[in-house]
Parts: structure tokens; C-alpha cells; sequence
């Protein structure tokens, strides 16, 4: 994979590998843990490595990373987290903003690791 921008941060709870993560407190600080929804503040996808909590967790931001899945996907689909930070297509709701933070870049199915770019925005309701 070629990331074009990864930063470490503080994890402020345990991340797994290939994960989609947000920002824990976004109004206190910068430290991240496993983005649990559709609606999640997304910053990237952790690295092959995790980190534990307390640990320095490696985010790919931009670029090529690898995703692990929560569902089944179609390569050009957005995703977002799932309540375990796994990798699964965003739809829109109505009444809700959802954000994604990457497009697959191949199909796969539940617990496979797939590569995806990453990119973050939102879905707007119609």
C-alpha cells in the first residue's frame, strides 16, 4: 500500500488493525479510539500494527490503506464504521449525516481485509 499522509496519536482506547478510527474526545484533545457509528468523527484507518491503549496508533489519513470489512461491499462503494470500526457501505438516511472515510477498491465480504482509498466526507440526507 502507498499512504500518502499517516500521523500518529494517542490512542485513548485499544485499536485493532485495519480499523476505521475517530477522534475519542474531539472537544478535549487529539487522541483517537475505534469509530463505533455512521456518524462517527472519522480521522483514518489504523495501520497493520493497532496500538493499545495509551499506545501511539499510526492513521493512515490519505492514500491507499487496508480496511477490515463488517459487510459485504462492491469495489466504488463509500464506507464508514460499523459499531466495531469495520468497513461497511454508507448509506444515506434520512435526517442524518453520514460520514465516510474511504471507497473500496475491491469487493469483499465480512472479516476479509480489502485495500480502499482513503478519503473523508459526509453523506447529506435528500
Amino acid at each position: 500500500m502507498s499512504a500518502l499522509l499517516i500521523k500518529s496519536f494517542q490512542a485513548a482506547a485499544a485499536v485493532a488493525a485495519f480499523r476505521f478510527v475517530k477522534f475519542a474526545a474531539p472537544a478535549a484533545d487529539r487522541s483517537v479510539a475505534p469509530a463505533n457509528a455512521a456518524t462517527s468523527p472519522l480521522v483514518g484507518v489504523s495501520d497493520s500494527m493497532g496500538a493499545p491503549q495509551g499506545g501511539l496508533a499510526d492513521v493512515i489519513q490519505a492514500g491507499l490503506a487496508e480496511v477490515r470489512l463488517g459487510g459485504t461491499v462492491s469495489a466504488g462503494d463509500f464506507l464508514t464504521a460499523d459499531a466495531d470500526g469495520r468497513g461497511i457501505k454508507c448509506v444515506p438516511a434520512a435526517g442524518e449525516v453520514r460520514v465516510y472515510g474511504a471507497v473500496a477498491q475491491a469487493p469483499g465480504v465480512a472479516d476479509d481485509i480489502i485495500p480502499v482509498l482513503v478519503g473523508i466526507g459526509v453523506l447529506t440526507p435528500a
